[in-house]
């Protein structure tokens, strides 16, 4: 079976009659060009199927519109939202976005990084695996760098992230104002820099609560085993609180494989709040992260730094909204008393937050 050539700015050149100076004209869409010239090349650009080869023109200009993006993981539902709303700006200011996941593997982010280098970016977003991304960019690379959501181990980077520990320590202070004895916090790993600061969000606000932590790993058998043991163990826990998406989902599962109701035999509550919380019954109390807003910023501060502004890094913490749902009602442990919780959602900044 022949192979057909792939058109050439030269063969539009041929086909309409003209050089390819006048081509290149028409194509960046320059007002010097005849309308009849233009006529040409537009006709012979349809009847061929040429597409301009953007890479070779990036190069030709020196002008990389192109940025990058690194997440950890791309089936996670917050990731897939930020990397959605980053496409979106990207566009609206002329930018394309080359988009890749590490799955939540250290060695192959940083495979990921070395190789996004050879597309000579104008600047990366990169939501990290852990807090070590400085050991992971590759040598020479002098593209600009905003990290989002988790926080690195360095100093130096930009970076657009949350406020970890006063929302987590919300949740755990209502736990704690609802009753509840006991509280068993699971998470992925303490070495992601969010989990550690969810922890100590945690710890610092459950007040009479106990408290223990439950590290059970990404994708990790062990973890998973580990958690079933717990659950199966008896006295249960007043309340559990996961402190990621995977967790959580791993955690309700496991409950419902065990048997184990929400709210009947214990209460249940999230970090990273996604839409199948709100449609269970009863609904999941959780931490909403304002992702779109994270993205947004994200996108502005890489924006500046790609067009020339300085300065020193930028560090902001976006505030996250509570949402208490179903899941965590008042603990029957304790009937009486004056805890109460007005309305269904909290504002952050009427909770106190000290960290330890």
């Amino acid at each position: 079976m022949s192979k057909s050539r792939t058109p050439s700015i030269k063969m539009v050149a041929d086909r309409a009659g003209v050089s390819v100076a006048t081509v290149s004209n028409v194509l960046n869409g320059k007002p010097t060009v005849s309308p009849d010239f233009a006529k040409r090349v537009n006709d012979a650009v349809r009847e061929l199927g040429y597409v301009v080869d953007l890479g070779a023109s990036r190069l030709r200009s020196r002008k990389a519109q192109l940025a990058g993006v690194v997440v950890p993981d791309l089936t996670n539902p917050m990731f897939a939202s930020f990397v959605s709303t980053l496409e979106h700006l990207a566009r609206l200011d002329d930018y394309d976005l080359v988009v890749v996941s590490a799955r939540n593997n250290a060695e192959e982010e940083a495979d990921r990084l070395r190789k996004i280098r050879s597309w000579r970016p104008a600047g990366l977003i990169v939501i990290p695996c852990d807090g070590a991304i400085a050991e992971r960019l590759p040598n020479g690379f002098f593209a600009p760098v905003v990290l989002a959501d988790r926080i690195p181990d360095a100093a130096g980077f930009d970076l657009i992230a949350v406020d970890n520990g006063p929302a987590a320590g919300a949740i755990a202070a209502h736990l704690d104002r609802q009753g509840y004895g006991d509280c068993l916090v699971l998470g992925s790993s303490l070495s992601i820099t969010n989990v550690r600061e969810r922890w100590e969000g945690v710890r610092a606000a459950a007040g009479r609560m106990h408290v223990e932590m439950l590290e059970i790993g990404i994708d990790d058998a062990n973890g998973a085993q580990r958690l079933e043991e717990r659950l199966r163990h008896r006295p249960l826990p007043g309340a559990l609180f996961s402190l990621d998406h995977g967790t959580t989902l791993l955690t309700y599962r496991t409950m419902a494989e065990i048997g184990l109701s929400v709210p009947g035999d214990l209460a249940f509550a999230s970090f990273d709040e996604m839409e199948w919380m709100r449609l269970v019954a009863p609904g999941i109390t959780a931490v909403r992260q304002p992702v779109e807003e994270m993205a947004e910023q994200a996108w502005a501060l890489l924006l500046r730094r790609m067009t020339g502004s300085g300065g020193k890094p930028v560090t902001r913490r976006l505030r996250c909204a509570v949402e208490i749902r179903g899941s965590t009602p008042r603990s029957p442990l304790e009937e009486a008393g004056n805890t109460k919780l007005g309305g269904e959602k909290w504002k952050l900044q009427d909770e106190p937050y000290s960290p330890e």
